[in-house]
């Protein structure tokens, strides 16, 4: 495999207006295109935001959500695309039938060539959980896709790079939300608004365990791990009435950042990953010591699933 370059996007996007996030989406693939990037990666639900749709019946789902592969956004994605050659990966709600799905599609000059659906949605009753995992081809390089909550089962991330993916593309809404973890809770959207005025407050919520101290716990893990590299993606400003830290970022196979976004604004990194890290790094060496023997069974148990989503709901 040659080295890719990949872009990862961080921007505040507009509940439920997808003419105009579609336009920023174009906006920063010119932009990724300008400096070298074979593919741009955007948010969980970039195209339609996403946690306004808590509020939504089924019905106003509906008539959000699009079918995949042809429903309009898709069509426009793919013309941004073959504008600007390059591969663009966002998330919408996807319709089928009655059905809706949260999904996210990595789509080229050609059209789609790879959809995903969360297996863990929880934003809203009417949305089902997927059912398979997802593993593509990106200019020789072997992708795999999961969306927010998925990459918190650990499963999942071992999973998708066991099918071939050295690439793991993690686009999320997240951070800067009520948990039992100490220091988790929203933060006030005030220090948004005055952000050009006082960074220094806005910063020190964003990075702290409200946001950025805690995903540092866990995503350098899941790259180092798995020895492969990770994409995260994650919006920054208001998602609804819910402030989001960005953050959005590029690891590689050792868990180091190659490229992070770290302004208090929409923001674009662009990062080259090689391919000799994957064999270099500690994961690969973990992967082929395992003894899957002795621990096979116990990892398939079956047990209740549970999920505490508490924080979707700000009083």
């Amino acid at each position: 495999m040659d080295p890719i370059k990949i872009a990862t996007v961080q921007f505040e996007n507009k509940s439920g207006d997808k003419a105009y996030n579609l336009q920023v989406i174009e906006q920063f693939a010119a932009e990724a295109a300008k400096k070298g990037a074979e593919a741009v990666a955007f948010h969980e639900c970039s195209i339609t935001g996403y946690t306004f749709a808590r509020h939504l019946s089924k019905e106003d789902l509906l008539s959000i959500a699009e079918p995949i592969p042809n429903g309009p956004s898709i069509q426009k994605l793919q013309s941004i695309a073959q504008e600007h050659n390059l591969a663009l990966l966002a998330g919408l709600f996807e319709r089928e039938g009655d059905r809706i799905y949260k999904a996210y599609v990595c789509v080229d000059k050609t059209g789609v060539i790879a959809k995903f659906r969360k297996l863990h949605p929880f934003i809203n009753p009417h949305i089902e959980p997927g059912d398979a995992y997802c593993v593509f081809k990106l200019n020789g390089w072997r992708c795999g896709i999961l969306i927010c909550y998925d990459n918190n089962i650990i499963e999942h991330v071992r999973a998708t790079n066991f099918l071939g993916a050295d690439i793991l593309f993690m686009p999320h809404v997240t951070m800067c939300t009520p948990s039992s973890r100490p220091g988790a809770g929203f933060v006030d959207p005030l220090l948004w608004e005055n952000r050009e005025a006082d960074p220094t407050s806005l910063r020190a919520e964003f990075d702290g365990l409200k946001g950025r101290a805690w995903l540092m716990k866990w995503l350098p893990a899941r790259a180092y791990d798995n020895g492969m590299y990770v994409v995260f993606s994650n919006p920054i400003g208001m998602d609804d009435d819910q402030l989001k830290n960005g953050c959005s970022m590029i690891l590689d196979p050792f868990g180091d950042i190659l490229a992070e976004c770290r302004a208090l604004d929409n923001d674009l990194v662009v990062a080259t990953l090689t391919p000799e890290k994957l064999t270099q790094a500690g994961g690969y060496r973990y992967k082929n010591a395992r003894r899957p023997e002795l621990y096979g069974d116990i990892l398939s148990q079956p047990h209740r699933s549970e999920q505490k989503v508490a924080w979707i709901s700000k009083n």
